[in-house]
């Protein structure tokens, strides 16, 4: 494809707003030149950010808004304040009507939600969106999804969620048919609620060519890479995510305190330093940033709201993956292989943190 990517941000999101999102951004166009950026935000801060790079500033278009969305903002406060005017909503619309193919931002995670569920509506067959994310496993990545879009669900929209990560796991990994497992407190058929054991019955029965079922997979198969996709439910699989990013943090931490205690940790650092820096750089969680809003018409990407500029240049390259390789379009072929709507009643609430 020689047509160029367009990535609408929302340059007032997140902890810093412009001084992480422009330089983010301009780091992920050397990655992928074939891009071109819309930023929506105070055009002041915005523009005195692209005069340090001249690249981004060439291939970029900025719209003024001074209207932000607090990161402490109820969804519904967001949505009814911030509709039509905020650098959120702005960005999510330039999705709607066509401007750009996929907007980012790493501001409210409730209020992106809920704006991108009521602007860009959902596909067809799907009842509620989700949240998915690169998970970095000792056999390489997987995809995890629901991160905390929507807490509840029944079998149905387990059904659905395996739909939409296994064809996400085809686009970032280039796999013909990725396995699926469904988060559960064992391996065991019998084990787990009602709605986990019938989404398993119906995933069985599906026998998709899109995807492979496995079954069933316990918390540490997650990372141990037991499958391309996971799937769970937003409270547990919030839950998983949150702590997994603690883990991580609490390793750091003690390998620091070890390699500082005396003289000795100290030299033997200096000879170990190489294989520091490789498994600081497997647990970094900006390389793993970047969750995609699954199951809306259009293309919606959620980077934390306190990353660094490589952190959030991380989410605009899965931005990218997710229009260059065609998601939504994967997404409704397994849908429609997969014996037409998927997504049952709907009996989960909206996320609000």
């Amino acid at each position: 494809m020689s047509q160029k990517v367009r990535i609408a941000l929302d340059a007032m999101g997140g902890d810093f707003g412009a001084s992480v999102v422009v330089p983010g951004a301009a780091i992920s166009l050397t990655r992928h030149p074939d891009t071109e950026f819309l930023l929506f935000g105070d055009s002041a801060l915005i523009n005195k950010q692209l005069a340090a790079h001249p690249a981004l500033k060439a291939v970029s278009r900025v719209i003024h808004t001074d209207v932000a969305v607090s990161m402490h903002d109820k969804p519904s406060q967001a949505l009814r304040r911030g509709r039509k005017v905020s650098s959120m909503w702005l960005a999510i619309e330039a999705v709607k009507k066509g401007e750009a193919d996929v907007a980012v931002s790493a501001g409210n995670t409730g209020a992106l939600m809920a704006m991108a569920r009521f602007c860009l509506r959902t596909l067809p067959g799907i009842d509620r969106p989700a949240i998915a994310a690169i998970w970095p496993t000792v056999r390489g990545d997987s995809v995890v999804l629901d991160l905390g879009a929507t807490i509840g669900g029944d079998a149905e929209h387990l059904k659905a969620l395996a739909v939409m990560g296994s064809a996400m796991a085809s686009v970032l990994f280039d796999l013909e048919r990725p396995t699926v497992g469904l988060l559960n407190i064992g391996v065991e058929e019998i084990k787990g609620g009602e709605e986990i054991r019938t989404a398993a019955e119906l995933l069985r029965e599906m026998n998709s060519p899109q995807f492979e079922f496995i079954g069933f997979v316990e918390g540490d198969g997650i990372g141990k890479g037991a499958a391309d996709v996971i799937v769970s439910e937003g409270f547990s699989g919030n839950i998983a995510l949150k702590a997994a990013e603690g883990t991580a943090r609490q390793i750091n931490e003690y390998l620091k305190a070890a390699m500082s205690r005396t003289w000795r940790s100290k030299i033997g650092y200096l000879f170990a330093r190489d294989a520091f820096r490789s498994l600081r750089d497997k647990m970094d969680p900006n390389k793993s940033n970047g969750g995609v809003f699954l199951g809306l018409n259009g293309v919606v990407v959620k980077s934390h709201g306190g990353t660094s500029a490589d952190g959030f240049a991380y989410a605009v390259d899965v931005g990218y993956d997710m229009v260059r390789y065609d998601l939504l379009n994967k997404i409704n072929q397994t849908l429609n292989r997969g014996g037409g709507a998927l997504g049952g009643t709907p009996t989960a609430r909206e996320a609000v943190s």
